[in-house]
């Protein structure tokens, strides 16, 4: 009878800190569709800082990838396509890179005749304040700032991407 009281009682201790931890304020909520994306400051390739926040107002399609990412070497050039042909309607492409060198990445562009704006998150912390677990990923975000779509894998073509644009931009 004692060893069944203290396993009872082991239990709700149990329980009882995993319910205070799920709860806890500061727990790292992964951004959802419907919901405000996360506001982040990353330097560019030349040093400088750039927030999300300097683009309210605008829609967004932020990528999240890496030079060792073949599916992310093969939708690069559809991306590319996106930023040439809808930077002059409004939309505002962000690539994030993660983890890697400025020299290794400008290689990487240049091998591919890119010139996408690109984000260095040096140690990943924005990737896992969007939760990212696989890469590509990518968010549209409308001007509101709200995240109208989340896409894990690579894109097949422009056309996929536009259907995610067609979310954000009437």
């Amino acid at each position: 009878m004692n060893n069944m009281l203290k396993l009872i009682l082991v239990t709700i201790l149990l329980t009882s800190g995993l319910l205070i931890t799920g709860c806890s304020a500061d727990s790292n909520q992964v951004p959802e569709i419907g919901k405000a994306a996360p506001n982040f400051q990353l330097k560019n390739p030349d040093g400088q800082t750039v927030s999300l926040g300097d683009f309210q107002g605008k829609p967004i399609l932020i990528n999240f990838w890496a030079t060792w990412c073949s599916p992310c070497r093969s939708e690069m050039p559809y991306i590319q396509e996106i930023y040439e042909e809808w930077s002059d309607r409004g939309l505002v492409v962000l690539t994030i890179n993660l983890g890697e060198e400025p020299a290794q990445i400008e290689e990487f562009l240049q091998s591919l005749g890119l010139s996408l704006p690109v984000l260095l998150d040096a140690k990943k912390d924005v990737a896992q304040k969007y939760g990212i677990q696989y890469i590509p990923t990518t968010f549209f975000i409308d001007k509101d700032g709200i995240i109208q779509e989340k896409i894990i894998g690579a894109f097949s073509g422009k056309a996929q991407i536009e259907m995610g644009l067609s979310k954000i931009i009437p």
